[in-house]
């Protein structure tokens, strides 16, 4: 499979994302979230992520040995969320995100959504 042309953009409550590579085995966006937003309480059965925060300041939690760790993150901070991992991110400002990650884009599993979404999947 080749990496598709062009990036898809595709709107979300919080933002948006866009998609600028797409290949079988791994996927590049931007993560762009409003200031006040928050990304589902999620986590992902097979999806392994890397994210950079290139943009803005944004609250991070992590479940890590049955705790949430929550801190705030700074542009060039980056985290690295394997398949199980509970987490969440709140934009303070505004933010840009890079998130690369293995193909499954529709391997969501919400836990709370303010958005009303909880216990969906989507792409």
């Amino acid at each position: 499979m080749a990496t598709e042309v062009g990036a898809v953009r595709v709107e979300k409550p919080w933002g948006y994302e866009l998609i600028w590579a797409k290949t079988a085995r791994y996927v590049g966006k931007v993560i762009h979230v409003r200031a006040g937003h928050a990304l589902s309480l999620q986590y992902h059965n097979r999806k392994e992520e890397t994210l950079l925060l290139w943009r803005g300041r944004l609250q991070f939690e992590l479940r890590e040995n049955d705790r949430m760790k929550c801190w705030e993150m700074a542009p060039g901070d980056r985290v690295h969320v394997n398949p199980g991992a509970v987490h969440r991110m709140t934009a303070i400002e505004d933010c840009d995100v890079f998130e690369v990650s293995t193909p499954e884009l529709d391997d969501v599993v919400r836990l709370e959504d303010r958005y009303g979404r909880e216990g969906t999947t989507d792409a």
